[in-house]
């Protein structure tokens, strides 16, 4: 599929998307939402990790206020329910790694869709702002269920209520995302990471996510039954068993992804 809003890249197994509205700082679009979910739906047949990032200096500063209608006369519930839900379903139930590169301003419904990731690395001169307060709104796009499981009530009101800034450094200190890299070695960081998950035990991963995902809800008697489960089955994977052979062989793991 041509897309016209973001641009696909496979390389390695590393299916990278970049966000390519620069001349508004990646602001999402009708289109670049339905164009976003296609991507994400599609990219565990195309490689075995999904790097989200943007073009230019943002990463994405949310919701683009001047897309269609006039802002303050478009329907906020339609456009959450037919469009961004697909989107964020379809990225937090990817089943494959998924890592958002977040190389500057992460706003709005843009920093909620980059901490959907399972792994986010920022620019040090990134940022993340729950911008909604300061347009007489509530945040969306996940942002009311993410963070307080991610950083608790205190901080995920704080953000809300004031719409500052949060800096790549404070947030990793707060542990809302995994790590931070200077500008001038982002890009090779995020590479780096992506390049890990690539080669590693996919079908590990998948189940990984899975467990984590579920732990929210389960009580500890159900979690360590579908742990138990799970592990039956990465058992039975030939990464396992190349796993094993590596090990007795002191030699690194070469790891299909099966």
């Amino acid at each position: 599929m041509d897309y016209s809003t973001i641009k696909l890249e496979i390389d390695s197994d590393i299916v990278t998307v970049r966000l390519n509205r620069p001349d508004v700082l990646n602001a999402m679009s009708t289109l670049m939402r339905a164009e976003l979910a296609h991507a994400i739906q599609s990219a565990p047949e195309m490689g075995r990790v999904l790097v989200l990032t943007g073009e230019g200096k943002a990463f994405c500063s949310g919701q683009d206020l001047g897309d269609g209608v006039r802002a303050a006369e478009a329907d906020l519930e339609r456009t959450l329910r037919d469009e961004y839900f697909p989107l964020l379903k379809s990225f937090r139930n990817c089943m494959i790694p998924t890592i958002a590169a977040v190389n500057g301003a992460a706003a709005g419904a843009g920093a909620n869709i980059a901490l959907m990731a399972d792994v986010v690395i920022a620019a040090e001169s990134a940022y993340f702002m729950q911008a909604f307060s300061r347009i007489g709104l509530i945040p969306d796009a996940g942002g009311t269920w993410l963070l307080p499981r991610s950083i608790g009530n205190a901080r995920s009101l704080g953000m809300m209520l004031f719409a500052e800034r949060i800096s790549a450094k404070q947030a990793l200190d707060w542990g809302l995302i995994w790590e931070s890299a200077p500008d001038a070695q982002f890009e090779q960081a995020w590479k780096l990471r992506a390049k890990q998950l690539a080669v590693g035990p996919t079908e590990a991963y998948k189940r990984m996510k899975r467990l984590v995902r579920e732990s929210v809800n389960n009580d500890f008697d159900t979690q360590i039954e579908l742990e138990a489960r799970l592990q039956g089955q990465a058992g039975k994977t030939r990464d396992f068993k190349e796993g094993v052979l590596a090990f007795l062989e002191k030699r690194p793991p070469k790891f299909e992804g099966r």
